[in-house]
């Protein structure tokens, strides 16, 4: 066509169909998304054309694609026309040496890992002048970009990384094999610096810091992937103004000496924590990993409390999510007690908003106390599927509606009594109450909340009981369903399930779950439930016998075995930021 038509609309919209027919297919192609190399895009582009029918430019575009490989092989990959920058200094990019550090990474992967296809890549990716650090993590997105092709890349990659971060922890490359008497050297300094800093407890340095330094072991750092040596980076490693100071052996002992810090032979227990830590046989939870050993060691996961129904309760409740959430606790609110919409307020004469404009307050709270940056705050509110406001709880994750009765950001379940699912069952009424009116149906369950339920319904019935609302069962639990399926929310549980099957009924109820609904712990005025979690890898305790995998007993004995010791030092060790937690974690000890 004419030099004119460039500029037409037949033109930029036919570019427009074949750039989203490009970044569809690799989309497509990486729907967890990911790094995509110049020459897939290039591949996607040429199919596009054809499949359009733009037979010539394909053919043009082929063409030139040709032209410019055989001119990039012409400068021979260009590795001697490359300088990079170390120290402001420019010199020529050393290919052996990443060829080097590449190989290091593919170590024992096999034939199925190839150092110079990283290398080659990364070269390709490189500019003049480019600082070494930036030829490193050109390094890492290479071998990146081949896990697709190879998953063995995945450990490629994670070497990289770890070459990188020894680097900045360190002050200098140590290659693999010298890092082992590094880490016994590099350990006491890391432990006073810390505590120097105000970042580690200052007990740590009463350890014998030699011991513990020459029980590291360097090579179970090979045991991380890609993603998991990320995340500690990211997130886990302590760090002084965005440096890192800690290493992945160093970090598994820190958190071991941080649970071992009460213990007599404090020596061997930080040993034999450290051991099923570094191992993958034992590991424990998100808050242990980030506090353990720090000045500040909130151990434990997860926290539930009970909301009461007044400003006090409901605002000390709130305060009291912040601090929790502020060392990495979870938290799980049982909002129920809430008077509902329209309820009489007697000290103002007037009526209530309800529990909705709270559980707003609840979910900014959760988004402004981001635990130091590591991760926003989470938290779950609960509530009764008799509340007066429970359809408006239903729509507080839709992206639709008055946005100040909604909460994007925090979890909400539904706390389900087994009559509510009888209702269903008969296709019957249900009617929804204001807890102000029903105040004792919060603390019952099985057959004394049926009838005490049932009761309440007479009443109402009587005119007593004014505030009530009459709908279908059935109606109800389909909404329920709809809602969980368009957002994920709220989830659902069982009150008398959990009630009923408690090993704790003896010193209160169930009053909701925690913020992953695998916890059911009961609370009251003076105590928030807490739960103290850690993980087994029972795939790390499988033995194979002829062919034949079988679990080794007496492996998982022993890891279990000292997993709960360092769970009960969780309990005795933790720093809590609110007594009512401290209460029920020493009174029941979950």
């Amino acid at each position: 066509e004419q030099s004119q038509t460039a500029l037409s609309s037949r033109i930029r919209e036919q570019v427009m169909v074949l750039t989203q027919t490009v970044v569809t297919a690799l989309m497509r192609r990486l729907p967890s998304g990911g790094s995509v190399h110049i020459e897939d895009i290039q591949d996607q582009v040429e199919l596009a054309l054809m499949r359009s029918g733009e037979h010539d430019v394909a053919k043009a575009y082929v063409l030139y694609r040709e032209k410019r490989a055989a001119e990039r092989a012409s400068q021979t990959p260009g590795m001697s026309q490359i300088h990079v920058t170390i120290d402001g200094v420019r010199q020529p990019l050393d290919v052996a040496q990443l060829i080097e550090m590449a190989a290091e990474a593919c170590l024992d992967l096999g034939a199925v890992v190839n150092p110079k296809v990283v290398v080659e890549q990364t070269v390709r990716d490189c500019y003049d002048g480019i600082a070494f650090n930036e030829v490193r993590r050109a390094l890492i997105l290479s071998a990146r970009s081949l896990i697709e092709r190879e998953p063995a890349y995945n450990y490629v990659t994670a070497r990289l990384l770890l070459d990188l971060i020894r680097a900045e922890v360190l002050g200098e490359r140590v290659s693999h094999a010298a890092v082992q008497c590094r880490y016994a050297e590099h350990f006491p300094h890391y432990i006073k610096l810390g505590v120097e800093v105000g970042l580690l407890d200052q007990r740590l340095a009463q350890f014998d810091l030699t011991k513990l330094g020459e029980a590291l072991v360097a090579d179970r750092d090979f045991k991380f992937g890609y993603l998991g040596l990320q995340t500690l980076y990211d997130r886990y490693f302590l760090h002084i103004e965005e440096r890192r100071i800690e290493l992945p052996q160093i970090f598994f002992m820190r958190v071991a000496m941080g649970l071992a810090i009460n213990e007599i032979d404090r020596e061997g227990r930080a040993i034999e924590f450290y051991n099923v830590l570094s191992s993958f046989d034992f590991m424990s939870s998100t808050p242990t990993l980030f506090n353990s050993g720090t000045v500040h060691s909130q151990l434990s996961s997860c926290y539930l409390s009970t909301v009461s129904d007044d400003l006090d309760g409901i605002y000390q409740a709130i305060k009291e999510n912040a601090l929790l959430q502020k060392y990495a606790g979870g938290i799980g609110n049982d909002w129920t007690p809430v008077r509902a919409l329209g309820s009489r307020i007697k000290g103002t004469n007037g009526k209530s908003q309800g529990v909705i404009p709270f559980l707003k307050v609840a979910n900014d709270t959760a988004v402004a106390v981001n635990q130091g940056g590591k991760r926003k705050g989470a938290v779950c509110g609960y509530l009764e599927t008799w509340h007066l406001d429970i359809e408006e709880f239903l729509d507080l994750r839709k992206n639709t509606g008055d946005d100040r009765r909604r909460t994007h950001d925090m979890n909400t379940a539904h706390w389900v009594p087994d009559l509510f699912m009888q209702r269903v069952i008969d296709n019957a009424e249900w009617t929804l109450f204001s807890p102000s009116d029903v105040p004792d149906l919060h603390d019952k369950f099985g057959r004394a909340f049926a009838a005490a339920y049932c009761e309440y319904e007479r009443r109402a019935d009587l005119d007593v009981i004014k505030l009530f609302k009459r709908v279908s069962a059935l109606q109800l639990w389909r909404k329920m369903l709809s809602m969980l399926f368009e957002t994920g929310h709220p989830w659902i549980t069982f009150k008398d399930a959990c009630n009923i099957r408690s090993p704790q009924q003896h010193v209160g109820v169930v009053h909701s779950s925690n913020l992953c609904t695998e916890i059911t712990l009961n609370t009251s005025a003076t105590e928030i439930a807490v739960c103290n979690l850690g993980s087994v890898n029972l795939l790390a305790h499988l033995t194979e016998d002829n062919g034949k995998l079988a679990l080794d007993q007496a492996k998982l004995k022993s890891t279990i075995t000292t997993a709960m010791r360092m769970l009960d030092n969780v309990i005795d060790i933790n720093f809590y930021a609110v007594g009512s937690a401290r209460n029920a974690n020493y009174r029941h000890r979950p």
